[in-house]
């Protein structure tokens, strides 16, 4: 498959699930996004449009903690993410997976968010 058609059918995927995930200042939007090294997370009020609580492994808030972008990083930044968030005063968040499949690592950084209390 060509890249180009590879990356148009990602946006189309993209787009099909951000039609349907909508934050609130109730239920945020807890978008997770996914490069070769890193991970990045953030939690959006899209009616304000603000972020509420965002996370990277490149963040100096990890305290030089190596964070790859693997299932094992995924739960170390979700579990870190979490706890942020509660202290923020998050309680339930709605995912925005992007245009990636609920496998893998997006299952295991959202079962480490589910873990410290967020509800989904």
């Amino acid at each position: 498959m060509k890249l180009e058609k590879k990356k148009m059918l990602a946006q189309k995927r993209r787009w099909r699930v951000r039609s349907r995930v909508f934050g609130t200042a109730e239920r945020p939007r807890l978008v997770v996004r996914f490069s070769n090294k890193h991970i990045c997370a953030q939690c959006i009020d899209d009616k304000e449009g603000k972020t509420l609580v965002s996370l990277c492994s490149l963040s100096k808030e990890l305290n030089g903690e190596k964070i790859l972008a693997n299932v094992a990083g995924a739960v170390a930044l979700g579990s870190k993410l979490g706890e942020k968030m509660k202290s923020a005063g998050v309680t339930a968040v709605v995912l925005d997976r992007g245009s990636r499949r609920y496998h893998g690592c997006v299952k295991s950084f959202a079962d480490a968010v589910r873990q410290t209390g967020i509800n989904f």
